[in-house]
């Protein structure tokens, strides 16, 4: 189940509310009050036109009558944070191996801000930085740098291990928010064959 857009909006703004789910059929809750089920078709989604108010957002999935996943969009309050993750924290210290480290900027509450655009500067040690990205199409920014501005709340950071065993530590900056730290292990293996 994805419910979307964000919930970040200006009070009173109508906001047409998707939601895509394989259930039989979604309720759609504003700060406790229903705004309505809709039944889904088959291959298809349900959708609300929703007057904004901050708040929580959620969505409840019935399958044969009975709730079993409910998800939610909840109003983030301004850029306070940046939070690090990755898609792995364990490398091959071969000279090649690689980790994508997604970074978001978040409130004080730890929810993603889907409008914030902060520069976030990266530090990297024991390891290569070799490429920055944020999805963002309209974006001139060099994807080599040790910089990137976040598009709808993100950006991202390529880091490269070196050919030595060790810990890799990335830190992002950006002024204003609380910044982030991240290791990753570069481990002894075997070398990729050459092709």
């Amino acid at each position: 189940m994805h419910l979307f857009p964000h919930w970040n909006w200006t009070p009173g703004e109508k906001v047409s509310v998707w939601c895509h789910t394989n259930l039989d059929a979604i309720e759609l809750v504003l700060n406790g009050q229903s705004l309505g089920v809709r039944k889904v078709e088959p291959y298809c989604h349900v959708e609300w036109d929703v007057n904004y108010a901050p708040g929580t957002l959620e969505a409840r999935g019935t399958k044969d009558g009975k709730v079993v996943l409910t998800t939610k969009c909840e109003t983030a309050g301004a850029p306070a944070q940046i939070v690090l993750t990755t898609n792995r924290s364990s490398l091959v210290a071969d000279g090649e191996d690689i980790a994508v480290v997604a970074v978001e900027i978040a409130d004080a509450a730890g929810r993603l801000v889907p409008a914030a655009s902060n520069i976030v500067a990266f530090a990297i040690s024991g390891g290569a930085l070799i490429g920055v990205g944020n999805g963002d199409p309209r974006s001139h920014e060099p994807d080599k740098a040790a910089q990137r501005s976040a598009f709808n709340g993100r950006c991202s950071a390529i880091v490269q291990v070196l050919k030595s065993p060790g810990e890799i530590r990335i830190e992002a900056r950006s002024p204003g928010l609380k910044s982030a730290v991240l290791t990753l292990q570069a481990n002894p293996g075997r070398l990729r064959p050459a092709v």
